[in-house]
Parts: C-alpha cells; sequence; structure tokens
C-alpha cells in the first residue's frame, strides 16, 4: 500500500456494478483502471463471477493487478486454463490455481493491506448447488486474502467448465446462475441505492438466446446431480433478458449510466494472450474516453 494515498471513499451516492462474462473482463479492466488512474473511489462495489474478481481488485486498489489477472495466468502457468488443465482432471479453467494458487505462490499477489484498509463496502453473489439460492456475500465473509479468494472463487464457477467449491459446507456455483443471471444491478438496489454506474461485458442490444434442445441435454448431463442448477441454466436467458430490460429503463430515467463495450473482440473463454491484451487496450481507450460524460452524470 502507498502511505500517501489516502484509503477514502469519494462517491457515495452510487453503486458501482460490474457484470461478469469470463475474459470479457479483460476489456473491462480498462475501465476499473481508468476509474483507479483517476482517483474515482465508490463507497459500494458489486459484481458477479468476473465481476467479483474485478470488485475486489478495484477495492485493492492494485492497477498491476486488475490488467493482469485477465491476461496473464495461462500465460505464466499453462496449467491454470485449457487443454493442460483439462487432461490433469481440472476443468476448462483451473479454479484450484486461478483464485487461491495463484495468490499463494506469488504469481498473482493480492494486496490485502490496503483492501482492509478501504472503507468501501464489497458485495459478491455466488448459487447453492442444492437449492438454487443466491447468495450474497460482503466483507464479513471475507477476514483474510484466501478466504476472499475461495468466495470469489465461488461467485465465478460454472458448471461443466469449472469444478465446483464449497463454501459453509455448501457446493457453491457461479452467482450469474442467481439473481439477475449475471447482472448485479439487484444488488446495489438491495443496499439501498438508487443510482448505479454499471459496468457491462456486452454491447448495447444484447440479448440471450434461449438455449436449443442440444444445450439443455448438455445442461443436463453437467448438472445431473444439481437439479436447482439445471433449471437455472435452462432459464437464464429469460431471467437475464428481464434483468437488461430493467437496467435500461434505469438508464433511461436517469438513473443508471452504463458502460457498455463499443465491440467486444473476445469470447468469455479467450485464453490467447495477445488477443486479451487487445481487448484491455480497446477498453482502456474507450473508457478514457467515456470517462468525461461519467463524471458529468456523477455529478448531475
Amino acid at each position: 500500500m502507498d502511505e500517501s494515498e489516502q484509503l477514502e471513499s469519494n462517491v457515495f451516492d452510487t453503486a458501482l456494478c460490474f457484470e461478469g462474462g469470463g475474459y470479457r473482463a479483460s476489456y473491462t479492466s480498462g475501465f476499473v483502471n481508468v476509474l483507479l488512474e483517476n482517483h474515482v473511489y465508490f463507497d459500494f462495489v458489486c459484481g458477479i463471477s468476473a465481476g467479483a474478481s474485478h470488485t475486489v481488485d478495484y477495492v485493492s486498489r492494485d492497477k498491476w493487478r486488475v490488467r493482469a489477472s485477465f491476461m496473464q495466468l495461462t500465460d505464466k502457468r499453462p496449467e491454470a486454463g485449457g487443454v493442460v488443465s483439462m487432461l490433469t482432471g481440472h476443468g476448462y479453467f483451473n479454479a484450484d490455481y486461478d483464485y487461491v494458487g495463484c495468490t499463494l505462490d506469488g504469481v498473482m499477489p493480492f494486496d490485502w493491506e490496503t483492501f482492509s484498509a478501504n472503507p468501501a463496502r464489497v458485495a459478491i453473489q455466488s448459487v447453492r448447488a442444492d437449492t438454487g439460492e443466491s447468495v450474497v456475500w460482503g466483507r464479513e465473509a471475507m477476514p483474510a486474502a484466501i478466504p476472499m479468494m475461495e468466495h470469489v472463487r465461488a461467485s465465478s464457477t460454472l458448471p461443466g467448465i469449472m469444478n465446483p467449491t464449497v463454501v459453509d459446507g455448501h457446493v457453491m456455483f457461479d452467482g450469474g446462475l442467481g439473481e439477475g443471471a449475471g447482472l448485479p444491478t439487484h444488488m446495489a438496489e438491495d443496499a439501498g441505492f438508487k443510482r448505479i454506474v454499471f459496468v457491462a461485458t456486452r454491447p448495447r442490444g444484447y440479448r440471450k438466446k434461449a438455449p436449443t434442445p442440444h444445450e439443455l441435454r448438455v445442461y443436463s448431463a453437467i448438472t445431473r446431480k444439481y437439479p436447482a442448477i439445471y433449471e437455472l441454466l435452462a432459464t437464464r436467458a429469460d431471467r437475464y433478458n428481464a434483468a437488461m430490460e430493467h437496467l435500461e429503463k434505469l438508464e433511461r430515467d436517469g438513473r443508471a449510466w452504463v458502460f457498455r463495450p463499443d465491440v467486444m473482440p473476445v469470447k468469455s473463454t479467450t485464453i490467447d494472450k495477445p488477443k486479451l491484451e487487445q481487448a484491455y487496450e480497446m477498453g482502456y481507450e474507450q473508457a478514457r474516453r467515456d470517462f468525461p460524460a461519467m463524471m458529468e452524470w456523477l455529478r448531475g
């Protein structure tokens, strides 16, 4: 932690919300760093899945980690994702390594001192495998860096792609399957906020398509132990689209300012570092362009 930096919040009436989206978050990492470079510190920050990683990295105010989190792991550690991870039984993304492991071995250190000293409130969401219930965690579930990373992992664990994790005796899956279907607007509203800065990982107008019969069969195969998770997967498109319509209404009513990618050059599963670096630079340049408009909206 830089001792010269005052760990204070300066945006109190507006929540900052991060959508998930896997490695599409390489693009929105650029927005996070523009906030930090301009010393814009929200007092309430929430996110789901990859947005949970943005949440804790933003609160730690570590610009290096913000950028590196979505482009460095598979470059430095092939076992972190892709073919090597699958062949060793860890899924397409090695959740054991990508959250706790890389923190412990120093490849992706986390500035716990700054995070814990930062007064900003934090909220991330996961889903119980047995009931399909959405669970929201705050700082009370994050007494140290490793428990915090375990909860971020739980918020980010997609069935069939990553091995599940157990938190408080319950198998947990990706928070994007639960309430909001990946859009954490409700988390800010539940905390009492009327104004939201929302960081999206899809361009304007995006809507999810209903799953095909083949996709439903895949969902059934990967969730056979967890029927509640199958139901969430099967209904996610409709719930996401409804949540997006709600967000767009907030935007029309002047209650939300939304950062949306002009284009999204990568997929949620992209692990090619040059492509992720390009996505970051595109997001960073767009964020610099859009930053004055956001600040004008915040002041209004």
